[in-house]
């Protein structure tokens, strides 16, 4: 297995970040830098999916009602389905 390049960074933080930081790191027995590339994963992860639906809502609210709105018989599809599902 091919492993994938790995770059270096520098950061600087706040003592009490950093005291947090060891303190997690040796809570999970693990080392500060797997805490903090997990923290900055889940904060991109989380920054990445906001965006997303950030657009998805810009979309649907702009073309609501218009043409490329969602499809009637679509609609009455589903619909009809969820009333099934309801009932069983």
């Amino acid at each position: 297995m091919k492993r994938k390049k790995q770059r270096h960074i520098h950061l600087l933080m706040k003592e009490d970040l950093y005291e947090n930081l060891r303190t997690e790191a040796k809570r999970a027995g693990v080392p500060a830098t797997a805490v903090a590339r997990e923290a900055i994963s889940e904060y991109l992860t989380k920054k990445k999916r906001e965006a997303l639906e950030n657009a998805i809502t810009e979309y649907a609210e702009k073309h609501a009602g218009t043409d490329v709105d969602l499809d009637p018989a679509l609609e009455a599809a589903s619909v009809e389905f969820l009333l099934e599902g309801e009932e069983s």
